[in-house]
């Protein structure tokens, strides 16, 4: 990209811009390098990073970095052996824990964001927790070595200590003592980093030691005392053993810094790099730009861009559109209307979004990637020269042409311009069709009405204006692709009081055909506005269409998901219903099967129970009718004392009361328990008998109960009194042997009955029935 449309169009200055934005010396050379580039993958690249920058900028405040300085020469220097200093070495402990600290907060980030550059950038660093560790303990931040910088310099820095306190400690027994008469201050202080006292010259003889200095005036004299002299001697020779050992130090750190140059060197690039996408980001942020689309094909399509150095509560934003229908555009106007700025803005904003930088533009805005850009913007008259404007114009332009491609883009301001007007627009009109020819995207500015009429017969060549409001007499900063603009000065004028005379002689003078392209002009306008008026208005309502249409398409999603989970759900429930009645029905048959084995025939009490379990697996399908469903639901509806069975435990027992709206309290024998709603099916209650005549029948056949007692479903004192009951009758039958049915249910039952059992006398042994005629769930008991 040539450097001088950076200057035409003002890139300095947005690069004078990123530069306040960066904290390090390595982001600052990589600012004023920053160059728009015609790679289209460099370009999506350093969008990218923007991007990233934009994000983490958002989240997090921007990466975090501290001002660094350059430690180029640092290196350079202890990379042919020379010794750092303390601030070179501070520098360099701030570049490696600067390295650290960037490290772990793009690890801490890895899960939360995805970013689309800065993590490879991340991988480029190169980590060195030790030396960053020794830098760190032996020098602070001003660059000073610290007491931990070694063993030796840490005893030298306590004897210092040492001797420093007990010369102040003997020197202020001066001051405060004798001899504090023949001082001239009662201080104590330094010459040649030596402690001394300020002895007035009248009283030299009085306090004996070495005269160091004496004062402007001569009135005062800085004496060491005799009896300090040794002392400030081990003093000196401390502090000379201190710097030996502070140069040793010195020298050790930078052998130890020596074999990573390489590394460091590298690291403090990529934290400028670093340093360089957060200035993007926080530029992108003051100017509310955003990141723009980068066309396969040089298509620019900029919505409501705005000029970056204007103010953004002043400028007009406007869309710009070329390349794709078009390749040229012609803008006419009235001067002071927009035209030039609506030139450089698109420019400045190309060059922006081929440097990596997001434009002050609405999103979804469309960039090109041209191979150069080209201006002839201005004034470029050359005193030194001895040219004219349109000698400078010209000059520029024929540079332009001999350097032109098909993938340029060229800004022409006020073509033709600076002579006579025939053949300025001859020439205006030949240069387009040049640049036509060559096929470059062109834009071009002028106030020739011929070039007007170039607008609307040249293929792939498009009219522009700014609009201009007659009412006010002002611009509005507008630009109306499609509609040339038309020349204001009779209006104006006879607004400004210009008498109608003088304008009707000047309107006289004009040729029929610029007066019937003005009235052209003024037609396409208000039919322009019409337009615009009624697009607004179709727009509205195709906004209400979509956002109604929107939320049908979301209620009919919404419907549909809803209407496949009950689906689904309602399959499982079935699927699990029918899987249960399997299992019933597979353990009814294998039962059968086992007494049909055991015994040769099945009788018939036997398949009658077996035919009403398989019947009962067959569940009813509830009636459409909404009558017989409410009639159903009542019969249905739980209430307390109710007969009911507890589904899970095959048990019946009785409702007490109603825990919440989900849960029952239920009284299963001797126990009672909170079970679930869905877990309860009503019993209906058994019809009572009716009451027969008991006759007593002495003597005669035997007679007894059934061989059979079945206590299932019976509450446990009423299931205890009638086992009692029964065991007497059998005895009394004479049977050698009954069964006992009480179920598995929850075990209450069953345990009672082994109970009862083990403690009648009567009893001469008891166990479960075989497999095949009830197992576990029933008990035969022998009598003696």
């Amino acid at each position: 990209m040539n450097k001088k449309i950076l200057t035409t169009l003002g890139f300095d200055q947005i690069r004078a811009a990123l530069g306040k934005l960066v904290v390090t010396a390595a982001g600052q050379a990589r600012v004023q390098a920053l160059m728009p580039t015609a790679d289209r993958d460099q370009v999506q690249e350093a969008l990218d990073e923007t991007a990233d920058g934009a994000a983490l900028l958002r989240l997090k405040g921007g990466i975090p970095l501290p001002e660094l300085t350059d430690v180029g020469p640092a290196l350079k220097r202890v990379a042919i052996g020379a010794t750092l200093n303390g601030k070179e070495l501070a520098q360099l402990t701030r570049v490696l824990r600067s390295v650290s600290a960037v490290d772990d907060f793009l690890t801490e980030m890895t899960d939360k964001i995805e970013l689309r550059r800065v993590y490879q950038l991340q991988e480029q660093l190169t980590v060195l927790p030790a030396l960053a560790r020794r830098l760190y303990t032996a020098v602070d931040e001003e660059g000073n070595l610290t007491d931990e910088a070694s063993d030796t310099l840490r005893a030298v820095r306590n004897q210092i200590r040492q001797l420093e306190a007990n010369i102040r400690s003997r020197m202020d027994s001066y001051v405060h003592g004798k001899l504090a008469k023949y001082l001239s201050d009662p201080i104590i202080t330094l010459r040649d980093d030596r402690f001394v006292l300020p002895v007035r010259s009248d009283s030299r003889g009085q306090v004996p030691g070495v005269v160091h200095d004496q004062s402007a005036s001569g009135a005062t004299l800085f004496i060491e005392p005799q009896a300090i002299v040794d002392m400030n001697n081990r003093l000196r020779e401390a502090q000379i053993e201190e710097q030996q050992e502070i140069a040793r130090v010195l020298a050790a750190l930078s052998e130890e810094v020596a074999p990573y140059t390489k590394q460091i060197a590298r690291n403090a690039a990529v934290l400028g790099h670093f340093d360089f996408i957060n200035a993007k980001a926080r530029y992108a942020r003051e100017l509310k730009a955003t990141e723009p689309l980068v066309a396969p094909h040089n298509e620019v399509d900029l919505l409501q861009a705005r000029h970056p150095l204007l103010d953004p509560h002043k400028v007009v934003p406007n869309d710009i559109v070329l390349g794709k229908d078009y390749q040229a555009i012609v803008v006419t106007g009235p001067n002071t209307g927009g035209k030039t700025i609506t030139l450089k803005t698109l420019g400045l904003l190309q060059l922006m979004g081929q440097a990596g930088l997001f434009i002050p533009a609405a999103e979804e805005s469309t960039i090109g990637v041209f191979s150069e850009v080209f201006a002839d913007i201005g004034d470029e008259q050359s005193i030194e020269q001895s040219l004219s404007t349109f000698s400078g114009h010209m000059a520029n332009i024929v540079d332009i042409l001999a350097h032109l491609d098909d993938q340029a883009l060229v800004l022409f301001d006020e073509l033709g311009a600076g002579t006579d007007p025939q053949e300025g627009a001859a020439l205006a009109i030949s240069i387009l069709d040049e640049v036509g020819v060559i096929g470059a995207d062109v834009v071009a500015t002028t106030h020739y009405p011929e070039l007007k009429l170039y607008g609307y017969n040249t293929p792939g060549t498009i009219n522009a204006s700014m609009e201009f409001d007659a009412a006010t007499l002002q611009p509005t900063y507008r630009l109306l692709i499609g509609v040339p603009g038309r020349s204001n000065a009779f209006d104006i004028s006879r607004r400004l009081g210009l008498s109608d005379a003088i304008v009707d002689r000047a309107k006289a003078l004009i040729a029929d055909d610029s007066h019937d392209l003005n009235n052209m002009i003024a037609d396409l306008e208000s039919q322009r506005k019409a337009a615009e008026t009624e697009y607004k208005a179709a727009r509205a309502d195709t906004d209400a269409a979509q956002q109604l249409l929107a939320d049908l398409q979301a209620a009919y999603a919404d419907f549909e998901q809803e209407r496949s989970g009950q689906l689904n759900k309602a399959r499982e429930q079935a699927n699990a219903m029918v899987d249960k009645a399997q299992q019933k029905a597979d353990k009814i048959i294998a039962n059968l099967r086992q007494m049909q084995k055991a015994g040769g025939n099945v009788k018939e009490n036997q398949l009658i129970e077996a035919t009403t379990a398989l019947k009962q697996l067959h569940r009813e399908q509830p009636q459409p009718q909404n009558r017989v469903l409410r009639r159903e639901k009542q019969k249905q509806a739980l209430h307390p004392g109710d007969r009911v069975r507890v589904l899970s435990y095959d048990q019946t027992g009785d409702l007490l009361d109603q825990v919440d709206k989900n849960h029952w309290n239920v009284q299963l024998g001797i126990l009672r328990m909170k079970i679930k709603t869905a877990d309860l099916e009503k019993v209906a209650e058994p019809k009572p008998e009716p009451k027969r005549q008991m006759a007593i029948v002495k003597g005669g056949a035997t007679s007894g109960p059934e061989t059979t007692l079945d206590l299932r479903g019976v509450r446990y004192e009423d299931a205890m009194a009638r086992l009692d009951r029964y065991i007497d009758a059998a005895l009394l039958a004479g049977y050698p042997q009954v069964t006992i049915v009480h179920g598995l249910g929850t075990g209450a039952i069953r345990n009672g009955v082994t109970e009862y059992l083990k403690r009648h006398s009567q009893v001469k042994k008891f166990g479960f029935a075989p497999q095949n005629a009830g197992g576990s769930g029933a008990t035969i008991v022998q009598f003696k």
